[in-house]
């Protein structure tokens, strides 16, 4: 099983981090290199753009890819969206000038769009029935306005600080973006397949979880289990010679202040927190 993973830029390293948290560490270092094992004989990493993992992935390359989705609408392959991994996010957003008469989509018939996602613009102009030119451009898009190339951009934005700092103003959103772990419709069945997704997606679940272990007697059991906002009910086991019994549950991060001073109150003692690595739900 082949995976495409960018070989640079914000979504490199989030994408290693997380492979590696999954248990598919890398078995030598990632810099410069176009091609690394794993610890799973069966799993290899291919260091390519961002931009070009979908087509790595579409033309057989590689039979999993890691990237945005913007890359992969903008490619415009036939790809099984597997799993939203939850970093990268940003937006695609039509912006023009502060200063300049365009405020609406409508405002560009006639007008000049330029962009890195000619594919994804055209679609987004095609929707709303307008037709301005579209230029491609390789970077600095924001730059293009202020040079009389372009109207308006449709551009990536995070925080909206560098559309600002050129003057710029986000007229529409055209789509969200995030990473994505993606593959061909013919590889979705394969068990290496779902291992793979099912292993990056116990991580994703572990994240804002924490799971909580203390002793409770048992004639105050049924208080606990009333203020315990578990992850499906928490488990009980008896604990030997005692009359106590051994509580674990899986509660969200931000409920563990509230539940231990409730559990506390209820009779339970010895209380641990413990992070999670990996939840398969």
């Amino acid at each position: 099983m082949r995976i495409a993973v960018p070989n640079k830029g914000r979504l490199h390293d989030p994408t290693i981090d997380l492979l590696e948290r999954a248990g598919l560490h890398v078995t030598e270092g990632t810099d410069r290199r176009l091609y690394a094992e794993t610890v799973d004989p069966d799993v290899t990493l291919l260091f390519v753009r961002a931009a070009d993992v979908p087509a790595y992935v579409a033309d057989g390359a590689a039979d999993m890819g890691v990237t945005g989705y913007d890359q992969v609408r903008e490619s415009g392959a036939d790809l099984v969206d597997l799993l939203d991994l939850g970093f990268g996010r940003c937006r695609l957003v039509l912006a023009a000038p502060e200063t300049s008469s365009t405020a609406a989509v409508s405002d560009l018939k006639g007008g000049t769009v330029a962009t890195e996602f000619p594919g994804v613009t055209r679609n987004f102009l095609d929707d709303r029935g307008i037709d301005p030119e579209v230029v491609e451009v390789s970077g600095a898009t924001e730059l293009t306005p202020l040079v009389d190339i372009a109207d308006a951009i449709v551009d990536i934005t995070s925080t909206g600080t560098t559309l600002r700092v050129n003057g710029l103003a986000v007229i529409e959103e055209v789509m969200e973006s995030s990473a994505r772990l993606v593959c061909r419709p013919d590889v979705v069945e394969e068990p290496k397949a779902e291992q793979v997704r099912t292993a990056l997606e116990s991580v994703l679940s572990a994240e804002g979880r924490r799971y909580l272990m203390m002793n409770v007697p048992e004639e105050s059991l049924e208080d606990v289990r009333e203020v315990i906002p578990g992850l499906g009910g928490p488990t009980v086991m008896d604990i030997a010679g005692t009359d106590l019994v051994a509580v674990h549950a899986v509660v969200d991060e931000r409920d563990v202040f509230e539940v231990i001073n409730d559990v506390k109150r209820e009779g339970a003692s010895d209380v641990l927190v413990t992070e999670i690595e990996r939840l398969v739900e």
